[in-house]
């Protein structure tokens, strides 16, 4: 099954791997959202990070796992104008009421309230440093994590009505001032945030206090260069990919589990046999996890057992074949469909998970914004 991008240049791979609140409001077409509608089961949200007007795009996804035709809600802010390359820049709340978003052109974070009846914007928040890529939610309390200028994690107390609220005193520098970090994510349990460094090659760990500031910092190397995405077990067991320098069928995904001095490796640098592992989704009763690599255009599945050992589900580290360069995946919240954004091919992948962890390709969904970025499913 596997797909080879002849010429893709590993730096254009790793390149894509790699105030007070406004009052704005808007609203989606409900026509095209109601859960009533018929067929309707759901969503697929991904983020335009279009310079000039950023917007969510909002996919219906239907109970067969297909999706139908978009539409767009204003963030009320910026994006960049091309992909972010990193992971998590937006984010559902486990009942999938409120969204959060980044804005990494204005350095904002945009809450959105989720209703049968459509998605409206609660408003839109300073990140507390420049250049916001990636949010995590855990409980009330969510963290976004700022990589331009001298990078930083921040954090947010999330209202009973979704609105965001800075915690003072919660901003945190990570390794180096440049680190080009990749993800931000909060623990299961709700004690512990991780970060992922591209350029030093660790793992941030902190613990997070009972007012929301963090407390004692570790740095971790990873087991394999290149630390990217990640995504947390049930129990967890961080799964985290590791690109490898963009080195051609290098790519490894590595588990950990915090431990008192930081993350300790249980299944470390395990091979998906394919290029430039980027992004981790996993499902969510935590028995099948799926990396998307961007320069192999496949999904690698992996079976991941209660101690977080990893095992390659095909010989040969394509589960599924993908658009060009996939990048972010999502898996909805029933467990039974898995999407990734193509970033290459400008299109959504789609496919059906079977109760064995494998795929089976439902098709393509084509016409996304060159610099859609971010993507998670309801």
């Amino acid at each position: 099954m596997r797909r080879s991008l002849a010429g893709l240049s590993m730096v254009l791979v790793l390149g894509a791997c790699a105030g007070e609140d406004t009052p704005t409001s808007s609203s989606l077409d409900a026509a095209s959202f109601k859960v009533a509608d018929a067929g309707v089961a759901g969503a697929v949200y991904l983020v335009s990070n279009d310079a000039s007007s950023n917007t969510i795009l909002v996919y219906p996804r239907r109970a067969d796992g297909s999706l139908g035709d978009p539409s767009a809600v204003a963030t009320g802010g910026q994006g960049t104008g091309g992909g972010l390359g990193k992971q998590a820049a937006l984010v559902l709340d486990h009942n999938g009421r409120f969204l959060y978003a980044v804005n990494a052109g204005s350095n904002t974070i945009s809450a959105f309230r989720i209703t049968g009846q459509g998605m409206t914007l609660l408003g839109t928040v300073p990140s507390g440093g420049t250049e916001p890529i990636s949010v995590a939610l855990g409980g009330n309390l969510l963290y976004v994590l700022n990589d331009g200028g001298t990078a930083n994690v921040t954090g947010f107390r999330v209202g009973p009505d979704g609105t965001l609220d800075m915690i003072a005193g919660s901003s945190r520098a990570l390794s180096t001032a440049a680190p080009d970090a990749a993800q931000v994510g909060i623990s299961p349990d709700g004690r512990h945030l991780l970060v992922t460094e591209k350029a030093t090659n660790l793992l941030v760990g902190w613990d997070i206090n009972g007012d929301g500031t963090l407390g004692h910092r570790t740095l971790t190397p990873s087991a394999s260069p290149t630390p990217f995405g990640f995504a947390f077990d049930k129990r967890g067991t961080a799964l985290v990919s590791e690109a490898v320098g963009g080195a051609a069928d290098a790519s490894v995904l590595s588990s950990y589990r915090f431990g008192g001095a930081g993350l300790v490796a249980i299944s470390p640098s395990s091979a998906t046999t394919e290029t430039a592992a980027c992004w981790v989704a996993v499902t969510p009763n935590g028995r099948f996890a799926y990396v998307t690599n961007a320069g192999s255009a496949t999904v690698s599945g992996f079976a991941v057992g209660r101690t977080g050992a990893l095992r390659l589900l095909d010989a040969d580290g394509a589960t599924g074949a993908t658009a060009a360069t996939p990048l972010d995946a999502g898996i909805s919240r029933n467990g039974r469909f898995l999407y990734t954004l193509d970033a290459g091919g400008q299109a959504i992948s789609a496919f059906r998970i079977a109760s064995d962890g494998s795929l089976t390709h439902l098709g393509d969904i084509p016409g996304l914004p060159a610099g859609a970025t971010g993507l998670v499913s309801d």
